[in-house]
């Protein structure tokens, strides 16, 4: 007897082919009509069509397709988009407290909070000011 489990267990992989259908008379059809119309296009009486062109109603409808697509972001760099550098600074500001604690004292949470207001103002002083150009 088996008893419950919260991992699970590996099992047995199953093998199966799905075959694919073949059917002779349509490749047969397809064989003709290409041989007809290439006699056709040597007499001249069928304009001769372009080696590209057979392939175009797959290649129109493929190409682009994966560029278009939006349901993936462009990959940024972690430390240039907004978030990166908001964990980077964090990180900064953590091991600039640990080293200034051990070496300075508990005076460098007072430097490093003047820092950061100082950062922040900084910050907003220069979005305003674009803020207030575009307008």
């Amino acid at each position: 007897m088996k008893l419950p489990s919260i991992f699970k267990t590996a099992s047995h992989q199953r093998f199966s082919i799905k075959p694919r259908y073949y059917d002779p008379i349509k490749e047969e059809i397809e064989e003709r009509t290409s041989r007809i119309k290439k006699e056709l296009e040597q007499e001249g009486l069928l304009e001769a069509e372009e080696e590209s062109g057979s392939a175009s109603p797959r290649r129109s409808a493929m190409k682009g397709s994966f560029s278009s697509y939006r349901g993936m972001k462009t990959r940024d760099t972690a430390v240039f988009n907004s978030t990166g550098i908001i964990r980077t600074l964090l990180f900064l500001g953590m091991v600039a407290a640990a080293f200034g604690y051990i070496y300075i004292g508990p005076s460098i949470f007072t430097y490093l909070s003047y820092v950061a207001i100082g950062g922040g103002g900084f910050y907003f002083l220069l979005k305003f000011l674009k803020k207030r150009k575009n307008a």
